[in-house]
């Protein structure tokens, strides 16, 4: 996964299907438990076709490790098939929700 860090506490990725989301959200957890408090992240999710349930539990933990750091994690370009996903699960009332990465990285240096 392209990983790049945009500011000081604002990183972006690039996210793509299985294998390598699982893996990629890994990483991204660890990271997020070892970063200072105030992490912004933004996910790009245009290469995401679809998430399993094993996606959805890291994506659960992910937010809540940066929620609890005081951080934001907003995800963008979400197609239509996993937009559904979320729906049908109630996690689209949990996590924020942007059209495309500039919206998302003006909403993080907003704390939005």
């Amino acid at each position: 996964m392209p990983l790049s860090d945009w500011s000081e506490n604002i990183v972006i990725g690039e996210m793509t299907d299985e294998p390598v989301l699982s893996d990629d959200l890994k990483m991204l957890i660890a990271r997020a438990e070892k970063k200072q408090a105030g992490l912004h992240l933004v996910l790009d999710m245009r290469g995401v076709t679809y998430l399993n349930s094993s996606n959805i539990a890291q994506l659960l933990q992910l937010r809540k490790t940066i929620v609890a750091a005081k951080g934001t994690l907003h995800l963008c370009g979400v197609k239509d098939a996993v937009w559904s996903i979320l729906l049908m699960t109630g996690l689209d009332r949990l996590f924020k929700f942007t059209d495309d990465v500039p919206t998302a990285l003006a909403a993080a240096q907003l704390g939005l």
